[in-house]
């Protein structure tokens, strides 16, 4: 039976929060390499600003400029595309140095982490129903133990895997699936602070039992999972996906 499946997106629109830079830009680059129409959201100006963002690829992309702690601006966005099969959150945010323990700094950050995941959720679901779709959350291993320093970042990535949770009961009856991944230590701008410190490196890559750390790519191939037929019964689910990490 499972022959009858492929992975083939032609002729599907698929809408990639954060689909920018990082993760989220793999998923949509490998979303367009199956044949889709992908749509990508982020907060610069145009698609020209991220020329010379390394791990940012915009080819072949349709990019739109939106700030997701903007709610309002969420419910009032025209879409340029008419249906939506797939709608992936990928939207990121974290602050260093202690600023979450500050309560605006902690409120900038679970909006963007998990509140605009509502927004966003509320905005696309007649959409995602009507095309009998699906959503995928990403979020982060985070989710599943402490991080020190980063309340706000713990609180919302632990919050996005309830989310998920929720949403698929509630959704399920209109043909809506909606799933998460929760990548580990994966090489981006976000993770810079520890993959690019030799230090800090060897520690992490010491509690991996694959002993790398996965690319953003890995994630993509997750993703692509999730919103296949190969998925069709899978709804309320977070893949975690961090190399044995957390064994």
């Amino acid at each position: 039976m499972l022959a009858r499946f492929n992975l083939d997106f032609s002729g599907r629109t698929v809408l990639v929060v954060g689909g920018s830079g990082g993760i989220g830009n793999a998923i949509a680059q490998t979303f367009r390499g199956h044949g889709a129409t992908v749509h990508v959201w982020g907060t610069k100006a145009d698609a020209r600003a991220y020329a010379d963002v390394a791990d940012s690829n915009l080819e072949g992309l349709h990019y739109q400029q939106m700030d997701v702690s903007n709610f309002d601006a969420i419910e009032s966005y025209q879409p340029p595309f008419d249906r939506l099969d797939v709608l992936v959150q990928s939207q990121g945010f974290v602050l260093y140095r202690r600023q979450e323990f500050e309560i605006p700094s902690f409120q900038k950050v679970l909006g963007v982490n998990l509140t605009s995941l509502m927004a966003c959720s509320n905005k696309f679901e007649p959409m995602l129903t009507k095309s009998r779709g699906s959503m995928i959350v990403v979020s982060s291993s985070a989710a599943y133990h402490a991080t020190r320093g980063n309340p706000a970042y713990n609180a919302s990535k632990a919050g996005a895997v309830g989310l998920v949770r929720t949403l698929a009961q509630t959704f399920a009856e209109k043909g809506v699936r909606v799933n998460g991944i929760a990548p580990g230590l994966i090489p981006t701008r976000l993770t810079a602070i520890t993959t690019d410190d030799a230090k800090r490196s060897e520690a992490a890559l010491a509690r991996i039992p694959m002993g790398r750390f996965g690319t953003p790519e890995e994630m993509a191939g997750v993703a692509l999972f999730l919103a296949s037929p190969l998925a069709g019964y899978v709804t309320g689910q977070t893949i975690l996906a961090d190399g044995g990490m957390l064994l």
